[in-house]
């Protein structure tokens, strides 16, 4: 049985033509057997053979098989190619919400499936537009009453307690900030556009190194990458940000190919344990041995890179580097 399934091909179009021709072959053979009588006369009356069967019985099979074979592929690539326009209206849907609908033609349950899909689609434009608009008034409701707090601590005359205040007030602003950075989910409408990598990367190193960060580039990319410059810019300076906190310095390296383009931000620090690796990036885990809040962060970073890339089809991959240190991967494909 595991050997039968190694031999299936893995695909809906392998797997019907193969059924086709199998089907074509077994129905042949058994024609012929059924006509050893025939077989015989023919012989004797002096027919060319091959193997004993005479070879007008080959030059039938072949015809058939050439036949039977065009038609088949023809008929199982009409039955398979709006199941791979739905694999790919579905990919495109989860890259880009404002993607194009899929067209509601063709046969009836080709239809039925592409409707079936629009809908799902327009439902989920409606949802996220409908969690923005409530994002956006959250954001609003929660910085009001931080401000009117932050006021008032300006009058408290004790000044350890004041500091104490200003620090709790600020840790809050940060985590709601956060908080709605990752619910936004990156998934605002956004434009994609041709971006220089060398001139984004360039001024966020120059952003750095302005307040005394020490960040060095290398690499070049030699063609721009399509892509969407506000999410970019937020998983890199995230990443530049954690390196700096927990190794004191960041080296980016960018590299391409020509189907993938690649940012490595790499530090010296303690690095992560080998079974949070996986973990890390999960919404608000914070490994306390190394990443506490007190050196910044609320656990969403990794978090909103992650998303940033994935909103690009792409990962991110995190490794501890063999001489110490951690080792962020963007990976994005063209």
């Amino acid at each position: 049985m595991w050997s039968m399934k190694r031999l299936m091909p893995a695909s809906l179009f392998g797997r019907l033509t193969l059924i086709l021709v199998g089907g074509l072959f077994v129905a042949q053979f058994a024609t012929f057997w059924l006509h050893m009588d025939e077989r015989a006369i023919l012989l004797q009356h002096g027919y060319s053979h091959m193997g004993g069967v005479p070879n007008k019985f080959w030059i039938h099979l072949g015809l058939t098989l050439t036949v039977v074979i065009a038609v088949a592929l023809l008929a199982v690539r009409l039955v398979t190619r709006p199941i791979q326009r739905l694999a790919e209206a579905a990919d495109a849907f989860g890259r880009d919400l404002d993607s194009p609908p899929m067209l509601e033609t063709g046969l009836i349950e080709t239809r039925r499936a592409a409707e079936a899909f629009n809908r799902m689609q327009e439902r989920l434009r409606r949802l996220i537009a409908e969690r923005s608009r409530a994002l956006a008034a959250v954001s609003h409701d929660l910085r009001t009453p931080l401000t009117r707090l932050r006021l008032r601590a300006d009058l408290v005359e004790d000044e350890t307690l004041r500091a104490q205040i200003d620090a709790d007030i600020a840790d809050m602003q940060a985590m709601v900030d956060s908080t709605l950075d990752y619910l936004r989910g990156l998934r605002e409408n956004e434009p994609l556009q041709s971006i220089d990598m060398n001139a984004l990367l360039a001024s966020l190193v120059a952003d750095e190194e302005v307040i005394g960060h020490p960040v060095t580039l290398m690499g070049h990319a030699d063609t721009p990458y399509r892509g969407r410059l506000t999410a970019l810019k937020r998983a890199i300076a995230n990443l530049v940000d954690n390196a700096i906190k927990y190794g004191h310095a960041a080296r980016l390296t960018l590299e391409e190919d020509a189907t993938t383009l690649r940012i490595v931000i790499e530090d010296s620090g303690p690095g992560i344990p080998e079974a949070d690796l996986l973990r890390v990036a999960e919404p608000y885990v914070r490994l306390e041995s190394s990443r506490s809040r007190e050196t910044g962060g609320v656990g969403l970073g990794l978090t909103i890179a992650r998303d940033a890339a994935r909103l690009h089809g792409g990962e991110l991959r995190l490794n501890n580097r063999p001489e110490g240190g951690l080792a962020a991967m963007l990976v994005l494909p063209r």
